[in-house]
């Protein structure tokens, strides 16, 4: 069993800004996956239950807000009880660009306060993650007003591209790993949009 969280803000003035990638993300894989995400008040969160691989993944989008998805996390680990080991988080990351992915096997907060209430909540960062650049924007003077703004087209259509490339890097690790994962798809500033065939960016960590 894989539990795969994509963090975000709960609203429909918060569904196409960076700060909602990992929300984007899991979408994205309902869709592919066929089911659907429903409302789960135990949980505090929209989640939605899938086979794939042989493997079933728990899809999940908390619905806290940001800052205390942590609150959630937990209480969906407890409940099914999966270890810190069998989930993977999606997120948005500012210190990456827009259009790229950075997965790890695990990692500090980054100053992402949502991977901060997981880790609190947990008591471990030792976690899968994958992470989607948003970059901190063009001239952007405030971050929070950068990850909580709606994309421009032209971001939007950079965004949507990532975001199908994520929901292949979850599957990926689903069927085939991490370090697999990670070779083929993490990428640095400077390889061409859609070079995810193997040697991008190697396998660092």
């Amino acid at each position: 069993m894989k539990v795969v969280v994509g963090l975000g803000n709960p609203g429909s003035e918060y569904e196409r800004t960076p700060h909602n990638m990992g929300f984007l993300v899991v979408e994205c894989l309902a869709e592919r996956l066929g089911c659907r995400l429903k409302m789960t008040s135990r949980f505090e969160a929209r989640v939605g239950t899938a086979l794939h691989g042989g493997e079933e993944l728990i899809l999940v989008q908390p619905q806290t807000f940001m800052n205390v998805s942590g609150r959630s996390v937990g209480a969906v680990l407890n409940y099914r009880k999966v270890s810190p080991a069998d989930l993977m988080v999606v997120t948005d990351d500012a210190d990456i660009p827009l259009g790229t992915l950075r997965l790890r096997k695990k990692g500090g907060t980054g100053g992402h306060r949502g991977l901060a209430s997981i880790g609190q909540v947990l008591g471990t960062t030792d976690y899968e993650r994958v992470r989607v650049g948003i970059g901190r924007g063009a001239g952007a003077d405030d971050l929070v007003d950068h990850v909580l703004s709606a994309f421009g087209r032209e971001d939007w259509t950079t965004a949507q591209k990532a975001i199908e490339m994520a929901a292949d890097a979850v599957l990926c690790v689903v069927e085939k790993g991490m370090d697999i994962a990670m070779n083929r798809f993490n990428t640095r500033a400077d390889d061409k949009p859609g070079r995810n065939d193997g040697t991008a960016g190697g396998a660092k960590q």
